[in-house]
């Protein structure tokens, strides 16, 4: 959650409950940033809702026709996945929603979660005392999958490590998870939808400074 560096460009998005203030990775997920700093220029997610809210684990938005079901992205198709190591689904990670391998469209979440669920708890706290095992399947060692730094992470800051290697995360709250928070935190439907609209008024692209 550290902040950019000075000259780097960052995100803010402003809603109805505060700003959201993000650090972007384009060195690592270029299409994915390419995609979301592009729709956000060109105002097309202005006064659009986070339209799915699940407290525990993350805020959703980036589809205008706020079902979960619209949205596409600035290519007119959908674009392929950018997985790596170096990002991971930590508490206030910024992500690519979708339906499915290579299915990217315009639609993102923010990883609100502040625990992990009981068995991710487990696994990692059984993980620390295997990292040196090696995984034949991966042609990896468990500590290349997940570092001894990042489970540390995760146990003490939470996330939703299950959605990694299969969503891309392209950014990080590093200031604002408190509206995050508040968000998750509000009513909501059966659909996971926020009774009273919680609205994305605009995304600004700024320039970090010291």
């Amino acid at each position: 959650m550290t902040p950019p560096e000075a000259g780097e460009e960052f995100v803010v998005i402003h809603t109805n409950f505060g700003e959201i203030h993000i650090r972007l990775f384009p060195e690592i997920a270029p299409l994915a940033v390419e995609n979301f700093v592009t729709h956000a220029v060109s105002g097309f997610y202005d006064d659009m809702i986070f339209h799915r809210v699940i407290d525990g684990f993350m805020i959703q938005g980036g589809d205008p026709l706020g079902t979960g079901l619209g949205g596409q992205s600035i290519w007119g198709r959908p674009f392929g996945d950018e997985l790596t190591t170096r990002l991971r689904h930590v508490r206030g990670a910024l992500s690519m929603a979708n339906a499915g391998p290579f299915t990217n469209g315009s639609q993102f979440f923010i990883v609100q979660n502040s625990g992990l669920h009981p068995y991710d708890q487990a696994e990692f706290e059984h993980a620390l005392t295997r990292l040196d095992e090696f995984s034949d399947a991966l042609g990896l060692y468990l500590g290349d999958i997940y570092p001894a730094e990042l489970i540390q992470h995760f146990l003490e800051h939470g996330g939703t490590p299950g959605l990694d290697f299969s969503h891309t995360v392209f950014g990080q709250v590093f200031y604002g998870m408190d509206v995050v928070d508040a968000i998750a935190a509000v009513a909501v439907s059966g659909n996971d939808r926020p009774i009273y609209d919680v609205v994305i008024e605009r995304i600004e692209i700024r320039v970090f400074s010291e």
